[in-house]
């Protein structure tokens, strides 16, 4: 079975080290990978939304089965032009990968089929949305409607902070089209959780719950990046928690959407916060989150592939999907400097004895040697009996793991285990 995986991070090299589990698998391509990637896939230079380019290479090199997992490609009908061309997918087609490409969208959704949410206003005029924030609450929430690589939602604790991302947004046009209308949403409080979910459209099954760490420094202090480490399961998802959110945000989510004949199906992404009044949905992304697959995966028991193929075929209530019960820690090597201004290039030194899986986001391969080529360069991940010692032995791995200005957070789960 030849299978094609499109993508170049973190997240594409866990979904690959996974599938490359399964007995039937001949050949894994990723389009276009990175230098650590190609260590267990074959690497194609074909962008991650040069779709027409994918869809030729996929019948020219006899595909059976694609995986597209970046939200992009997925938003721009990736999935849609792959199966008109006769390959099986996973991930949501252009209709309903729109419930990440358009917060409004989102946020009407939740609002129509009631499904729990901070309190919104949508703006397409950026001198209307400053004229509300000046009876709105402070803190508030200012989000781009569009796609905008993770960095598209601004939290202003000031009402001149709140213009200042209005601004920014719908008038510098830091986001390009993704800000031409902003939603304007209440600030809500509590821990926050990630729960990734495979669905066919009719059957919702969730994966371990995680919590990223969003925060550039330690004490989430500095600037927000795309993930800068997790842990699974979260302590704050307990059992009564789970089937609240079954009940009033994951089938009522499938349901509607079904409803709005967007049937989803591939690996739908809750970003909650628990409430003092009860689980709330902050976000939705129509793909697994990056870091948070790199310590989900690790504790999948059943084949990642079969669980793909099945939900593709509409298929999922026939596979029993299994986690085993440890924790797990990934810890986030980055780029001195990320997420602003930092330099590539240098070697990375990985230890022979190394006992983590280690997931390669920005590196390229030279003469048989890794360097930094992105922000967040790899990631750490363990399992181990309990979170405490999952945390111990991912800091102890990422010790054998060197390359200059190297930059990670010595706290990731730190708050959850005292």
């Amino acid at each position: 079975m030849n299978v094609m995986v499109i993508g170049s991070g973190g997240r594409e090299h866990a979904i690959i080290k996974k599938i490359k589990e399964n007995p039937n698998v001949d050949k894994i391509y990723a389009l276009p990978g990175n230098g650590g990637i190609a260590q267990d896939a074959i690497c194609v230079n074909i962008g991650a939304k040069e779709i027409e380019k994918q869809v030729e290479f996929a019948i020219s090199n006899n595909i059976d089965f694609a995986i597209v997992a970046p939200d992009d490609p997925l938003v721009l009908g990736a999935v849609d032009e792959l199966e008109k061309a006769g390959i099986k997918c996973f991930g949501p087609n252009k209709k309903a990968a729109i419930i990440e490409g358009s917060k409004v969208f989102a946020k009407n959704l939740m609002k129509k089929y009631n499904i729990p949410t901070a309190k919104y206003e949508v703006f397409s005029d950026s001198k209307e949305a400053i004229k509300y924030l000046e009876t709105a609450p402070i803190p508030t929430v200012i989000k781009a409607d569009g796609l905008a690589l993770g960095k598209g939602v601004i939290i202003a604790n000031t009402l001149e902070e709140a213009k200042k991302a209005v601004k920014t947004i719908m008038e510098d046009k830091v986001f390009g089209a993704s800000g031409a209308k902003v939603v304007i949403e209440e600030f809500m409080e509590g821990p926050e959780v990630s729960v990734l979910t495979f669905t066919d459209g009719k059957k919702i099954i969730p994966m371990v719950s995680s919590m990223d760490h969003k925060r550039a420094l330690d004490g989430d202090k500095g600037l927000n990046t795309g993930g800068m480490g997790t842990i699974a399961p979260n302590p704050y998802y307990t059992d009564d928690i789970a089937k609240k959110c079954m009940q009033e945000i994951f089938i009522p989510t499938i349901e509607a959407m079904n409803k709005e004949n967007r049937t989803f199906k591939g690996c739908l992404y809750f970003g909650l916060m628990i409430t003092k009044n009860g689980p709330k949905v902050v976000e939705y992304n129509c793909r697994f989150g990056d870091p948070e697959t790199q310590v989900v995966l690790p504790l999948l028991e059943t084949d990642l592939l079969n669980i793909m193929i099945a939900t593709a075929n509409e298929k999922l209530s026939e596979i029993n999907v299994k986690f085993n019960n440890k924790s797990a820690c990934c810890v986030i090597m980055a780029s001195g400097g990320y997420p602003e201004k930092y330099e590539t290039g240098y070697e990375i030194n990985i230890s022979k004895d190394i006992e983590a899986q280690i997931y390669i986001a920005g590196a390229k391969e030279k003469e048989g040697k890794l360097y930094t080529s992105g922000g967040r360069v790899l990631a750490v991940s363990t399992t181990a009996d309990t979170l405490k010692q999952a945390i111990e032995k991912a800091y102890k791995e990422v010790e054998k793991i060197s390359f200059k200005n190297a930059h990670y957070r010595k706290d990731i789960g730190a708050k959850c285990v005292g």
